[in-house]
């Protein structure tokens, strides 16, 4: 209670975190629904679709029409006719306006929906999308083709057993996702980099809680520091270290906008030995605290 008897507001100690649920009689791992049809679909797991959240699946979302307003950790982005964004595992997305004042379709999947082969050619697995991408030409219509065309088979789903039903769905979404990654507008800001790379990036996303340092990664995976900074700066145009604290600090960010966790267990969290420790990095690559940051989010947020 607080010095008027009203209860406090529950602390939040995480990022809403949101597994992926089947929908009825659909494949397992994949769905595809209209915009308008998300909010009875969260409401009906106990969500509210208007919260930030981090899903664990991919979202892709259409816009086919009107305007959607959302965020995709901490850009905000105005999406209208022929805008699509892709939503990776682990992103913090938010909704900012009426899903239903925007015509679009959402595809949903999972880590495992698609083959390897398709995760490695369509580089399912790499986080780096922050931006809308808009399709021209050529692609947009190849595109919303193989989109209708999946939207179509999904809905099908009394016509063909299920086991078929689910390669039809995996392939189509297959043919969608490689000419996202592979589109013209996606071609400058895809990051393919080498095998060294790949498993590098991998190792981070896993362990960069644990270790913030290169030569931790190097001995787990059996290159040299040389290799895996020439590795990562040929990708991405950045040394190792610094990928390593890029990903600490969007986890920092994170943890500081959308949960009400104190620095200093946010540090902990992170793997830093302590608080001034934490303080010392973050001021180090934003030019302001921790708190700064909290406030200054938090107050453009309202």
């Amino acid at each position: 209670m607080d010095r008027n008897g009203h209860p406090r507001p529950a602390e939040r100690t995480e990022v809403a975190a949101v597994p992926y649920r089947a929908a009825a009689g659909a494949p397992p791992g994949a769905e595809v629904l209209d915009l308008a049809a998300l909010p009875a679909r969260a409401h009906g797991h106990g969500l509210d679709p208007y919260t930030a959240k981090r899903p664990a699946f991919h979202e892709l979302i259409a816009v086919r029409g009107g305007t959607l307003r959302c965020s995709l950790d901490f850009s905000a982005h105005e999406l209208t006719a022929g805008d699509w964004l892709w939503v990776r595992p682990g992103q913090v997305h938010q909704y900012d306006s009426d899903l239903a004042a925007a015509d679009g379709v959402l595809v949903l999947f999972t880590r495992g929906f698609l083959t390897p082969a398709t995760v490695e050619a369509a580089r399912v697995d790499q986080p780096v999308w922050r931006a809308p991408l808009t399709p021209t030409d050529a692609d947009a219509t190849a595109l919303d083709g193989v989109l209708d065309l999946l939207r179509s088979e999904y809905r099908r789903a009394a016509d063909l057993p299920l086991e078929v039903q689910i390669d039809v769905v995996r392939h189509l979404l297959s043919v969608l996702v490689l000419r996202l990654a592979h589109g013209q507008g996606a071609r400058a800001t895809t990051v393919s980099g080498n095998e060294a790379f790949r498993r590098f990036q991998r190792a981070v996303e896993r362990d960069f809680t644990r270790t913030h340092q290169v030569e931790d990664y190097a001995h787990t995976l059996g290159y040299s520091v040389r290799t895996l900074t020439r590795a990562t700066r040929s990708a991405v145009g950045t040394g190792a270290k610094a990928f390593i604290d890029d990903r600490v600090l969007l986890e920092a960010r994170r943890l500081l906008w959308h949960t009400d966790l104190p620095t200093a267990a946010i540090g902990d969290r992170l793997g830093f030995p302590d608080p001034t420790v934490f303080t010392r990095f973050f001021r180090r690559r934003t030019h302001e605290t921790p708190a700064a940051f909290r406030a200054r989010a938090r107050g453009s947020t309202g």
